[in-house]
């Protein structure tokens, strides 16, 4: 993740989740040890996977210990086999203690959503289909979950609102219609913003098609439908395919030629990557 990212955002979604687990003091760690002590101690990967977020994991024990430091054994972005010795951690054993916890969370979390975000990619080899995420993803944790995407060898929606016009349903039928939503787009958008469309049958594409939208989503679209309608815009907008995409699906959405497969599922369903932090030792002053 770039460093000033990590620094304005990431320190502090990593801060409230140390403070939601420490409200005044580690009971547990101040027990058993109350003073500062070196220690180190080993991350392992407990099943095969694709690793994400080793950067968010170590500045966890940093923001608890500065002189703390992560030894990586492998890169993000890297497959992982269940035994295997990811790193090691040194610090103030009260920090690698008390940090545990939320470092794993946050590592487990994003290395899942590699995990899974690497077999739906792997599905579209040999094909120019991008798969991208979508906005489906865990209140306040969009960064990390956007950049485990990303190191599973997928592409990002885009961010927020702020950043790019998509017309849903509900907008549309705000708006009076497809046309009209996206000429009251064009109006109130700067010219950098794309204007996408979802839609949701072929009148619905033709007037997103007439009306010049430069992305058109077939969202739950049959296949010999959204095959007609590839035909029909014939390079004319960029096509996105979405709704319950999962691995098995995903190829023949594919070989369909659309340029955008959106995945809720690769953020919102993603099972976590299991690690542990084990065989933790105490170093000599």
């Amino acid at each position: 993740m770039n460093p000033v990212t990590m620094k304005l955002v990431g320190d502090d979604i990593i801060l409230r989740a140390l403070q939601e687990d420490i409200t005044y003091e580690d009971v547990s760690t101040q027990a058993v040890c109350p003073e500062a002590r070196a220690a180190e101690v080993q991350l392992i990967a407990k099943a095969d996977g694709v690793i994400a977020g080793l950067d968010v994991f170590a500045r966890t024990f940093e923001l608890l210990d500065p002189s703390s430091e992560v030894c990586p054994k492998v890169h993000d972005g890297d497959e992982v086999k269940a035994g295997q010795l990811l790193a090691m951690v040194r610090g103030d054993a009260r920090a690698l203690l008390s940090g545990e916890r939320v470092a794993l969370n946050f590592l487990q979390r994003m290395s899942g959503i590699a995990t899974y975000t690497r077999r739906m990619a792997s599905a579209l080899d040999g094909t120019d289909t991008v798969l991208v995420d979508t906005r489906k993803t865990t209140p306040g944790l969009r960064v990390f979950e956007r950049e485990a995407v990303r190191l599973g060898g997928g592409q990002n929606h885009r961010f927020n609102l702020s950043t790019a016009v998509m017309l849903k349903d509900n907008h549309i039928d705000a708006a009076g219609g497809v046309g009209a939503a996206v000429r009251a787009a064009r109006e109130r958008a700067p010219f950098t913003c794309m204007v996408e469309v979802e839609c949701e049958g072929m009148d619905m594409v033709r007037e997103a098609l007439e009306e010049g939208a430069d992305i058109i989503m077939f969202d739950n679209m049959e296949h010999d439908e959204m095959a007609a309608a590839i035909k029909l815009i014939a390079g004319r907008a960029k096509t996105e395919a979405s709704g319950n995409v999962d691995a098995e699906n995903i190829r023949a959405l594919a070989d369909l030629g659309v340029d955008y497969i959106s995945s809720g599922a690769l953020t919102h369903s993603a099972p976590i990557l299991d690690v542990s932090l084990k065989h933790l030792r105490m170093l000599d002053a």
